[in-house]
């Protein structure tokens, strides 16, 4: 029997011991995708489709200049690209990639959640390495001290709703503070902590059962930074530790700290369908 293929991070090598579950392979066999390019091609999909970023930040760069159509800056994310066309950046001819990946990785501590830093700090794709040939980017950002579930992808349109505050994806956390919260506080958080965005309304708190009072579950879908860490700090608690151990459907079910492995078709799907409205 063939053995099965395990990744944690770097790692090709796993010491042998028991696996939990019989048919259990944490880098599964990617769902292939039949998606064809089109004769025309919005800028914007032509940049996202190469996997280098979402759609709505592909926008982003096109209006900043960054992307150029036949060696020329094209500031227009709505320009029509033809197959014919050479779009590039930062030097770089893209290709658009059809074949779509999907990533769920439970990120570990002291990770920078992007393509690359210019610190030169691990990254999540660091931990990928070369397991993964498509160019792929994480969904939204977890900060470096924070833990759990994070979804890498080169599909722009769906890390477009899946990261956009509209589409009020499920997001739920376990955060430890430095000491109990009180019922008062815990009551302030419900109806919403003023930062410098504006009010932050969480969609659902609570003590975690079976637990010191200094372990709360959050539920939250806004995504400003370090949101839930400031919510806390604006009482004076400090939170010691921060795992997302829920997002759009997918929990960390058998995926252990610093491995990763790829959807099934079920769980694509279901994100697919997660949005509001679809």
């Amino acid at each position: 029997m063939a053995k099965k293929k395990f990744h944690r991070g770097q790692r090709d090598k796993v010491k042998k011991k028991k696996r939990p579950g019989k048919d259990f392979n944490l880098l599964n066999k990617p769902v292939k995708s039949t998606q064809v390019l089109a004769d025309k091609t919005r800028l914007n999909k032509y940049v996202a489709l190469s996997g280098i970023c979402s759609r709505r930040k592909a926008a982003e760069l096109v209006k900043d200049g960054q992307i150029k159509v036949n060696g020329k800056v094209n500031l227009n994310p709505g320009f029509e690209v033809t197959k014919k066309d050479v779009v590039s950046y930062q030097g770089k001819k893209l290709f658009p990639q059809l074949d779509k990946v999907y990533i769920l990785m439970n990120k570990p501590k002291g990770t920078i959640t992007t393509v690359k830093d210019e610190r030169g700090r691990r990254t999540v794709l660091d931990l990928i390495g070369d397991k993964v040939p498509q160019r792929i980017f994480p969904v939204g950002r977890l900060d470096r001290a924070t833990t759990g579930l994070l979804l890498l992808t080169n599909d722009g349109d769906l890390a477009n709703k899946l990261s956009h505050p509209s589409g009020e994806v499920k997001k739920l956390y376990h955060a430890t503070l430095d000491k109990p919260l009180t019922e008062k506080d815990l009551a302030k958080i419900k109806k919403g902590i003023k930062l410098e965005e504006g009010v932050a309304i969480v969609d659902g708190i609570g003590y975690i059962s079976k637990k010191p009072k200094n372990n709360v579950g959050i539920e939250i879908h806004i995504g400003w930074n370090r949101v839930i860490r400031r919510i806390f700090e604006q009482l004076d608690y400090k939170v010691e530790k921060l795992d997302r151990v829920y997002f759009a459907g997918l929990t960390k079910k058998d995926l252990k700290r610093g491995w990763f492995r790829h959807l099934n078709g079920k769980e694509i799907i279901m994100l697919q369908h997660f949005t509001k409205g679809n």
